[in-house]
This record gives structure tokens, sequence and C-alpha cells, in this order.
């Protein structure tokens, strides 16, 4: 997925709150909303070069959003907006081998009192639930970064899926290079990673896929093994 917006390259100051990130660009401080209530702890540092985007809407709190920090010698997005549109983007295109042959892709979906990232719908229908994925250790990628009850509601509404007789699938979308793996992360929110594996034994499907990430474009391009145990 080609990136659209105008982009900036600058350095991280502070993040007063799980919203607004202070940044230096050129000779400069702006103030920059964080487009991920996660922790990012490992990301955002004093001195992390980052990319924010501008938007002139008068709309908007603050002009800038940030898009993407430098871990390494990578790029991560922290967009957590944009997994979704990558997911869809990459079933449509055929990347996503398991979630071919539904003629049909609607995102956004109620189902019941639930609502999830897509709806794939062909001979049967398939509830896709996506997770955005920025946290990396050793080559190997986790979630999440921060203790997630909506995300394990979200397992749990997967789960129903399932026990309706429809196929539910949990896809987790690595927002950044070079990453042999992923499982969930007990030692930030153990009660999620013991749903992930029950959600498995209950027959919701899990992948994850690995995006390459660059400052003009992030787009999904392999699936990578998932370890739950």
């Amino acid at each position: 997925m080609k990136l659209d917006y105008d982009i900036y390259y600058g350095t991280f100051i502070c993040r007063p709150n799980r919203f607004i990130a202070h940044i230096e660009k050129e000779g400069e401080e702006v103030i920059s909303h964080i487009p991920n209530t996660g922790r990012l702890k490992e990301l955002l540092y004093p001195g992390a070069e980052v990319i924010v985007s501008y938007h002139s809407s008068p709309h908007r709190k603050t002009k800038y959003e940030l898009r993407m920090v430098k871990k390494g010698s990578n790029w991560v997005s922290i967009d957590s907006q944009l997994p979704n549109a990558l997911a869809a983007e990459a079933i449509s295109s055929g990347i996503i081998e398991e979630l071919q042959n539904y003629p049909i892709l609607k995102r956004e979906i109620f189902y019941g009192r639930s609502r999830f990232d897509i709806q794939l719908i062909g001979a049967t229908s398939c509830f896709v639930e996506v997770k955005g994925v920025t946290l990396e250790k050793d080559g190997w990628s986790y979630f999440p970064d921060a203790p997630t009850e909506r995300g394990r509601k979200h397992i749990d509404e997967l789960i129903k899926v399932v026990k309706s007789g429809s196929r539910a699938v949990l896809l987790f979308v690595i927002q950044c290079n070079n990453v042999k793996g992923f499982s969930p992360n007990p030692s930030m929110d153990l009660a999620f990673a013991q749903k992930v594996k029950a959600a498995a034994s209950a027959g919701v499907e899990i992948f994850a896929y690995s995006c390459h990430v660059s400052p003009l474009e992030v787009k999904i391009t392999h699936k990578i093994p998932v370890k739950i145990d």
C-alpha cells in the first residue's frame, strides 16, 4: 500500500500521554497525534528517529500524525488503523492464501452484537479480526505490548462465531521487517495469551503475516510461524 500523505522526518522528544508526542522537526518542536494506544516503550524513547505526516484540516486538534519509528536500521509502522486496510489489500491480491475464494469482502461488519474487521462471503462466511503488531524482540514478534481487555473480548466473539457454524480467523499483521515468527505475549497480558490458546482449541484459525515497511509504502508480504505455547 503506497502512503499518499506528506511525510517529514523528525526526532522523538517525549510522550506526555497515550495520544500525544512531542517531535523535533527541522529545528522546531511540533505536537503529533499517536495513532496507537500501545505502550511502544521499546520504540518511543528520546532521540528516536520518526516519521510524521502533515494534515491541514481545521477539524484536527493536531496537524501532525506519528506514522513510523526507526528501530535499528528498520522502520516500524505504528499506525493501528493501517493493518485492517493492509489485510483487505493482501486478501484481494491473493497474498493471504488461506483467505481466498471469497468473491465478496466487506469491512467493519456487525454480526449479532459483535463488530469484526473483515467479513468474507462466498459459499460460506468467514469473519476476520485483525491485530497490528509492533513489538519485536530478537527477531520474534509479540502481541500485545499493553494489557488489552478489548482484544480479549474480540477473541471471545470469534469463538462464538465458530460455535455458530461459521469460519473465524484471528490475523496478526506484523508492522515491521525481518521477523521470524509470532507469539502472544503472556508477560504483558497472560489472559490474552490464554484466550488465544483457547481460541485455537475451539477452531479459530490463527495466522501471522509479516510486512515490508518503508517510508513510502507498507505491504503484507509473507506468512510467518505462529507459536502459541
